[in-house]
């Protein structure tokens, strides 16, 4: 994966040129090889090599120029009333070499737009995998993050009903992988299967912090599991992650290029307890996914709690609803996330408790966002969608967004169009 930060004065075409030339460039490969297609059983069964990939050719826009609307918190800056390619389109290829019938190793690099500000791509799966049985396998490498139901695949368009997952409520996660281990298990229950899962490790990424400043993630532990149940027709999962960062924001980078309030002196010795490094938080959420005939139903919950007041705990949900009609899925969906806010540390010192405001306040949320929608699926394997989202919120509702500016209302209607691709 990769990420990226640029100026609100950025050229929607040459954010395309680089998407438009990675994902046709992989369209190419695709074609010219079509032995790689993921429906290609056989020859993926018979052989110990495989490659597979998937993308995502997409253009986006709002009808609100004083803020920019993100895919999730790790694009740093996004779409505003002008078109551009960069919330989500992107290009994935995966490799994997199975060593024995137990064992396999799979590598996974991604090209998207996110912290780095540009396009590069970055490894997002490098693992080994054993399978002591049918039921029991254990992994390590670089993993895939599941701290919520489906997060796991959210950037593969083409698995997903709409053309992104809700952002009220996915677009708080920054960590898209870590490095670790993690612990599976399957066992039959009543009608239906039950599987655990835990994993554990440290995140090698950095997020957007503010325009043109990043926040050093790397080092951070990250821990976790969820129990899912399947039965049917029916999934259930309920899942638990913590976080406990190992480095500070960049708080004074940010008040040195505001102006230098504080004439150097630092922010956390004035007030020590909107410290972060060492501190946690904490990701809890419910899902759970209806599936049958031509009926899918998503409906999704969850809470995120911080040890410190420098980030506002939130809560967040929605329910998506798709019907199959043939080639054509049209779907509609409601998200809502909004922010507790609890009272903050103060100091003695003019000037200090505004600063404190002014910095949580940038983690602040309060909207809803209703989805319309339509999927068709051309042919195997390629899936034009089109969508409407209208975000309705308060002028505070900030954190899900980027780069606001003096005049954002809270209101906000986006448009975008993709074209979702496996092979």
């Amino acid at each position: 994966m990769l990420f990226a930060i640029t100026t609100r004065a950025y050229k929607p075409l040459s954010l395309w040129k680089p998407a438009f030339v990675s994902v046709m460039a992989g369209l190419s490969v695709c074609l010219a090889n079509p032995c790689w297609s993921i429906d290609d059983s056989a020859a993926s069964e018979s052989a110990r090599f495989s490659l597979h990939g998937f993308g995502t050719l997409g253009i986006t826009r709002s009808n609100n120029e004083n803020i920019q609307f993100v895919r999730d918190l790790s694009q740093p800056s996004g779409a505003d009333t002008q078109w551009t390619a960069k919330v989500d389109s992107l290009l994935g290829i995966q490799a994997n070499f199975r060593f024995s019938p137990s064992t396999e190793g799979v590598v996974q690099a991604v090209s998207r737009y996110h912290a780095g500000a540009n396009f590069h791509p970055e490894l997002t799966w490098a693992f080994l995998r054993h399978d002591f049985s049918s039921d029991f396998s254990l992994r390590g490498g670089r993993l895939g993050t599941e701290f919520f139901m489906l997060g796991d695949s959210r950037l593969v368009g083409y698995s997903n009903l709409s053309v992104r997952p809700p952002p009220d409520f996915y677009g708080t996660l920054v960590f898209s992988y870590i490095d670790g281990v993690d612990l599976s298990a399957t066992l039959p229950v009543g009608t239906g299967l039950l599987k655990g899962k835990l994993f554990a490790g440290q995140s090698p990424e950095r997020a957007p912090f503010a325009l043109g400043i990043s926040w050093d993630m790397q080092g951070s532990r990250l821990i976790g599991g969820y129990l899912d149940y399947q039965s049917g027709s029916w999934q259930t999962r309920l899942s638990h992650a913590q976080v406990r960062f190992a480095h500070e924001t960049p708080t004074d980078t940010l008040l040195q290029s505001m102006g230098d309030p504080f004439s150097g002196l630092p922010y956390l010795s004035l007030v020590p307890e909107m410290a972060m490094t060492d501190q946690q938080a904490h990701f809890s959420s419910l899902g759970v996914v209806f599936d049958q005939g031509p009926l899918n139903i998503q409906f999704m919950l969850n809470q995120i709690l911080h040890d410190s007041p420098a980030y506002a705990d939130s809560k967040a949900g929605y329910l998506l609803a798709a019907y199959r009609l043939g080639a054509a899925t049209p779907y509609l969906g409601v998200s809502r996330s909004f922010t507790d806010r609890a009272s903050l540390p103060s100091s003695l010192i003019p000037g200090v408790d505004a600063i404190t405001q002014s910095l949580v306040s940038q983690s602040y949320v309060d909207q809803h966002t209703y989805t319309l929608g339509g999927r068709w699926d051309l042919q195997k394997n390629l899936a034009l969608k089109a969508q409407v989202d209208w975000v309705r919120g308060t002028p505070t509702s900030v954190f899900l967004f980027k780069n606001n500016l003096p005049g954002w209302d809270g209101n906000m209607t986006v448009f975008s169009v993709a074209l979702d691709f496996v092979f």
